[in-house]
Order: structure tokens, then sequence, then C-alpha cells
């Protein structure tokens, strides 16, 4: 089962109030029916979320619909769950989607959306047919809502981001969809669809992406600084070679001929590192800045030996 099929299972679960039910019916019935000459036919692929449908007309408007099974043209293997509702014009004009003159609505009357919880109401209908979200542990973040009226479009972008989503829209050959990329935004729009499990799960998943990858980073970090001191050893190595070729040790003072055999002896060793060393082994410290201050004083002797030679 997808991660989107779980999620429509779970908000199928939930409990309405009489005008939640009309605004998730609402919600559905704008973003799935097809109407011609007074029938209309809603279709999910999902049995669970067609019952809940039929459950709504049952409970609403006494309505007891025949359901049937129809095959799916949309490349899918599974077959479509159909319900067939006949010349209901008052039912539709209720439920927002026809006026009075049996025209279908560019957008629902604001009683249907009147309430914080009839909007989340609206975004349960309409998730329910035409919504997917990316299981976040295959792939990434992603929310999708693929409408067919531009109107229906914004009106449903706009209730969105009420809840500060920052869903956008993107005009499509066939229709506009609407999406949500961030991560934490999709958690907030499971929640207020109601999916509590699978915000749950999502925030796990988000949770575990995110230390893996800051793991990730820092061992990156660490091999890019590893990288840095392997190649400043091996410059300033290469500098005391031209010292040593040119037999211009006594060019250098004690301490420096001191840090010069130090580094020689340990080629791989950050500065601070052999800063610690130098300063255990013949019990007078030195730091790092001192200890760098040595080595310019090799590098520029190496630099001079070879402009001489050329």
């Amino acid at each position: 089962m997808s991660y989107t099929t779980k999620i429509k299972e779970e908000i199928s679960q939930i409990k309405n109030s009489k005008s939640e039910s009309i605004a998730e019916l609402s919600g559905f019935l704008r973003n799935n029916a097809t109407y011609s000459n007074g029938i209309l036919n809603l279709t999910s692929e999902n049995k669970t979320t067609i019952n809940r449908i039929k459950g709504f007309f049952k409970d609403l408007y006494q309505l007891d619909l025949a359901e049937k099974t129809i095959e799916n043209l949309n490349f899918s293997k599974k077959d479509l769950f159909c319900l067939t509702l006949n010349n209901s014009n008052t039912i539709l004009q209720d439920l927002g989607y026809l006026n009075e003159f049996g025209q279908i609505l560019s957008s629902p009357p604001t009683y249907i959306v009147g309430a914080n919880e009839e909007i989340r109401a609206y975004l349960r209908g309409v998730f329910l047919c035409v919504g997917s979200i990316n299981d976040p542990k295959t792939s990434r973040y992603h929310m999708e809502l693929l409408i067919n009226m531009p109107e229906e479009a914004v009106f449903i972008q706009k209730l969105l981001n009420i809840f500060d989503l920052n869903a956008k829209i993107l005009n499509r050959d066939k229709g506009y969809m609407i999406y949500i990329k961030e991560a934490e935004k999709i958690s907030d729009y499971l929640k207020i669809l109601g999916a509590n499990n699978a915000v749950l799960y999502f925030e796990d998943v988000r949770i575990y992406r995110e230390q893996k990858n800051n793991t990730n980073r820092l061992n990156n970090c660490e091999q890019a600084n590893m990288d840095r001191i392997i190649q400043t050893a091996t410059t300033q190595l290469e500098e005391i070679e031209v010292i040593e070729k040119y037999e211009s040790l006594d060019l250098l003072d004690e301490k420096t001929k001191e840090t010069l055999e130090y580094r020689k002896k340990y080629p791989e060793a950050s500065l601070k590192e052999l800063a610690e060393i130098i300063s255990l082994e013949t019990g007078k410290t030195i730091t790092k800045s001192g200890l760098n201050h040595r080595l310019r004083k090799i590098k520029d002797l190496a630099e001079r030996l070879t402009k001489n030679a050329k």
C-alpha cells in the first residue's frame, strides 16, 4: 500500500459534524465529478474512499447510491468504483456544485468553508480525489493536488495558505498542479487533514534524514579538513627538501631547525597537533601561532633558494 493510500485510508476514518461532512463532500465532488444532462458520476480507485462518500449521501440526504465498477482508462491496473446521482439539482446546489440555474459554480459558496474545521474538511475531500504525497523514505518531499479548473485551483491554494503552507500553482497540459515541497509544510498539511499516524511516520523519516544529512556534512567537512592538512604538510616537506638539497640548514635558527625535524618526523600532523607534540616532547610550550611563524621561515628560505638557483 502506497503512502498516499495509507493517508487516504486514515482520513477516511475521521468522524465529521454535519457541516464538515457537507464541506468534505463538496471538496470531493467539485474536483471529481463528471456532470452531463442531470447525471453526476463520482469515481475512485479506493474502496474506502468511495464508501465514505456513499455514506455522506446516505447520512445527509438519505440517498443510498448505487455502486458499480468500471474500467480505469488512466493506465492503472485498478478498476474504478463509481457512484451515480440522477436529477438531484437541489442537493448539488446545497453542496456548492451548481447554482440555482443548474450551472456549475467556479467556486463554492462561502458557507461551505465558513470555519476552519470546514476548511480542513473541504481540503480532505480534495485530497481524497486528487491528492498525493511522496513517501519521505523513498523520494523527495513533495505534495500535489491536480485540479482541472483554474478558479478552483486558486480557491484551494488560498485555503491552503490560510494555514501558511506556502502552496504554489503550476499550469499543466491537463489542468493545474498545486504543490508543496517543504518538509515542515507537508507535515503541517497532514496535521490539517487529520492524518495523525501519517504525520508521525513522516516526522520520524524526516528527522532520520536530517540527522543522516548532518552526519554526511560533518564527514565531508572532516575529510576536507584532512585533505587541507595533508596538502599543507606535503608542501612544507617539499620546502624542507629544497633546504636540504642546497645544504642550507645552518641558515635557520635552532628553534626553526627543531620544527623542521618534527615536521619530518610527523608528516601527517596538523599544525595544532604538531605544536602539542613539540611542547610535550621538548617541555617547552609553543603555540600554534608560534609554530606557524617558524614554518613561515622555512618557506621563505626555500623560496629564496629556489629563486637564486634559477
